[in-house]
């Protein structure tokens, strides 16, 4: 009887020891597990924190094409000169220039040095900024003498080649700017820049669907664009005469799709 008794107080004393265990190994684990959970908050950066310091690195870090456009040089001999344009297998591979007073002073004179031409330049306005970064950019060049200026951008009126050049490039002193041909097509006379009150968005989505979709014969369009079309969008259009149509125009579209640094 008396050895049952003892039996039965090792057994207890097992059991208890056993749970005391559990309870210690129960405890252990959960102060472990939080102070883990403490280093963690502690030396980790939220999530948010994490992506800014990634795109942080990746535009510090951002690549830089070559620019095969001298401006120094350029800008020695004419300081208007601002900017850069070239169409693949097309004449048109100009400097940009923009006259401080008078719009329409580059109409008959060269980029070059402002000597007086008939063939004029590729020009902008006084309404647009010299960053092209207005919601539409104008640039202007004549057509019809010989294959210079803006005359060829009229291969745009063929879809095959149309189709087979979707971009063109503007160049500045440090930047690469690639633009997407939305559309070419024929457009009337009216000057577009006062035409259109570009800082009303509901003007502005409106142009933009025009050029999308214009109401013309003489189009070609592309739809499958590299981004989609919306109030940040940056437009350019080339604008260029029809010969012997002196109430039309003929506008070949872009938007920006990549902005890139120079050196």
């Amino acid at each position: 009887m008396e050895q049952n008794n003892n039996n039965s107080q090792k057994k207890n004393k097992v059991v208890i020891l056993l749970l005391f265990i559990a309870v210690f190994a129960v405890i252990f684990g959960g102060v472990f597990a939080a102070i883990n959970i403490y280093d963690r908050m502690n030396t980790q950066p939220p999530e948010s924190t994490q992506s800014s310091s990634v795109a942080s690195t990746a535009n510090a870090g951002e690549s830089k094409v070559k620019n095969p456009i001298d401006f120094k040089s350029l800008q020695s001999k004419n300081d208007e000169i601002y900017a850069w344009i070239k169409i693949d297998d097309t004449q048109v591979d100009y400097p940009i220039v923009q006259n401080s007073e008078d719009d329409s002073f580059y109409l008959k004179h060269k980029a070059e040095d402002k000597s007086w031409s008939a063939s004029g330049a590729i020009y902008t306005e006084l309404a647009n900024n010299t960053n092209f970064n207005d919601p539409v950019t104008v640039i202007y060049g004549h057509n019809g003498y010989g294959d210079t200026m803006f005359t060829t951008l009229h291969y745009f009126e063929n879809f095959e080649f149309f189709d087979k050049h979707p971009y063109f490039h503007i160049y500045t002193p440090e930047r690469r700017l690639t633009y997407q041909v939305i559309s070419a097509f024929k457009y009337d006379d009216r000057h577009i820049m006062n035409s259109f009150f570009f800082p009303d968005q509901a003007e502005l989505k409106e142009f933009q669907q025009m050029i999308q979709n214009p109401a013309s014969v003489v189009k070609n369009v592309r739809d499958d664009l590299d981004t989609k079309i919306d109030i940040s969008s940056k437009i350019v259009i080339l604008s260029t005469c029809i010969t012997n149509q002196k109430n039309n125009r003929y506008l070949v579209c872009g938007v920006l799709t990549n902005d890139e640094k120079t050196y």
